[in-house]
């Protein structure tokens, strides 16, 4: 009863068209249920007629290492030259960037920044689990992205969509699942390109979207075979969302993951190949390794290629992290992980964004 069901459109190979995703119009939908098992191999493809997919849980990519930060939030912003952006008026203005992350605190970045960044509540969104309003989350990972998204796009406006629980430090406990994920770009996709209701995303010069999460270890989805696995599965409802959302013109930036051959985050499980999964290796979105200061890939930073069965040549890009910026989990910690480069990389696609429209210039597929 917690989970309002989600319009699939058609649901199958055949692409969804936006009519198709309204409600009144869908021929399928993505409800959320139980099954006992004692084993995930144990689960069936089908109960009454009906296609199971897992609903597995993701994690942040926050890393694992505790080196001490290598430059700062100013060399960063030197070395992608943001001075020139803003110089030619590419300061993300009119665009909207999406955290879908674990909530957004409003006060620790005024505080860091010195100013208020400009949040629309209106358009935010929240699970039925949690009454937060936006901005109004604990300091924790998703502060940390919303902070790294604006060093290259200072105007843009910020989204906050929760999907994963507060973890502790580092964002270790944090998590959420695929399912909570799917309502999430499910309510953008509507309000982005379906809807159109007045002071909609539709006013927006572009939509970016920033997931610094995803999958450690192959072990939480179904078996390798299952019909309904997610991390190498493009069928999955969760993959479908996404590309319809990246085919109307939305920018969606996945992090690579953490868990790199030099330093792989524990929970990698020593697994250090094919460790790029689900919706963070398909060909519609961006997938964002890392690197630090110095232009060196970070060692924790997951490396190509994907997972079989989805695109191989990834990651796609790789951009700063490690650096002192937002000091969201204290005074000196540095902005770690491929959760940090991501949203590095989601606020210079929101800079660009300013001048170029999706109509003009498509996002990655």
């Amino acid at each position: 009863s917690g989970y309002a069901p989600v319009a699939l459109g058609r649901g199958g190979r055949a692409a969804s068209s936006l009519e198709s995703l309204q409600p009144e119009q869908s021929e399928q939908f993505v409800v959320r249920g139980f099954v006992e098992a004692a084993t995930p191999r144990e689960v069936p493809p089908t109960v009454g007629g009906q296609r199971i997919f897992s609903d597995l849980p993701i994690q942040p990519f926050v890393t694992c290492a505790n080196d001490p930060p290598l430059g700062d939030v100013a060399l960063v912003r030197q070395k992608l030259r943001v001075d020139a952006l803003a110089a030619r008026g590419l300061d993300g203005s009119g665009v909207a960037i999406a955290i879908v992350d674990n909530g957004i605190d409003l006060e620790h970045l005024t505080a860091k920044l010195g100013a208020a960044p400009t949040l629309d509540v209106a358009n935010s969104w929240s699970s039925p689990a949690l009454a937060t309003p936006p901005g109004g989350h604990a300091p924790d990972h998703g502060t940390m992205c919303a902070y790294d998204a604006l060093i290259a796009a200072p105007a843009a406006t910020l989204l906050d969509y929760p999907i994963l629980t507060r973890g502790g430090p580092g964002g270790s406990a944090a998590s959420g699942t695929i399912g909570v994920a799917l309502q999430a770009f499910a309510g953008l996709l509507q309000n982005w390109r379906v809807s159109y209701a007045p002071g909609g995303l539709w006013n927006y010069r572009g939509l970016v979207i920033n997931n610094s999460w995803g999958l450690y270890d192959p072990g939480w989805d179904f078996p390798a075979g299952h019909p309904g696995r997610y991390i190498d599965n493009p069928m999955h409802p969760f993959n479908q969302i996404v590309r319809v959302l990246a085919s109307v013109g939305a920018d969606i930036l996945f992090a690579a993951g953490n868990c790199g051959a030099e330093c792989p985050d524990p929970r990698c499980n020593g697994r250090t190949s094919g460790t790029i999964m689900g919706a963070n290796s398909l060909a519609d979105v961006l997938t964002v390794a890392g690197c630090d200061t110095n232009d060196d890939r970070a060692g924790y930073s997951s490396q190509g290629p994907s997972i079989a069965g989805m695109q191989a040549d990834k990651p796609d890009l790789a951009t700063y992290t490690h650096f002192l910026g937002s000091e969201t989990y204290g005074n000196g910690t540095p902005d770690t992980g491929t959760s940090a480069a991501c949203p590095v990389a989601a606020g210079c696609v929101a800079a660009l964004r300013t001048r170029l429209p999706p109509d003009a210039q498509p996002p990655v597929r």
